[in-house]
């Protein structure tokens, strides 16, 4: 269905979505609230899904796509840096920059200051095997940024 040269763009949108879409469902759909840091690990996240979109627009230059999937796959490790060191704050390992945030958004009342929710950077609000939102964005997102350069590596044409 799609070429080799064309998997690993198609996996530096896919990755990113995906690791997005899940912190949009566990902020909307089950109530966790993101701290500072969860927002700082979406950036990334963000700017690769736009890299992947522009290289797989721009996919008859070559050259283009290939750097702008190289991009992506550098912003996807970035979100996973920060992924370690918040996983590294909420477990004590050292001190974060900063403690806590609200998610409010939109027009900012003094109500919504008030009913906003304090969320701490130092607090693990949910945890599977130990392992926290944050260890495993760190753990998915390397994951993901190795199997795209492994892919652009095996998707590249030799020349004669």
């Amino acid at each position: 269905m799609f070429g080799s040269r064309l998997a690993a763009p198609l996996v530096a949108l896919a990755a990113p979505l995906l690791l997005y879409g899940g912190a949009l469902v566990s902020q909307y759909g089950f109530g966790l609230h993101p701290c500072e840091m969860c927002y700082w690990q979406r950036w990334p996240h963000q700017a690769a899904i736009v890299l992947a979109l522009l290289a797989l627009l721009l996919r008859r230059n070559d050259t283009a796509m290939r750097a702008l999937t190289l991009l992506a796959a550098a912003a996807i490790a970035v979100s996973g840096a920060i992924g370690v060191f918040h996983a590294g704050v909420e477990y004590g390992f050292w001190e974060g920059i900063t403690s806590c945030a609200t998610s409010a958004s939109g027009p900012i009342t003094l109500d919504s200051i008030m009913n906003a929710p304090l969320v701490r950077c130092d607090a693990v609000p949910w945890s599977l095997f130990g392992i926290s939102l944050a260890g495993f964005n760190a753990i998915f997102s390397f994951a993901a940024a190795i199997l795209v350069l492994t892919l652009m590596r095996r998707g590249r044409t030799p020349t004669a």
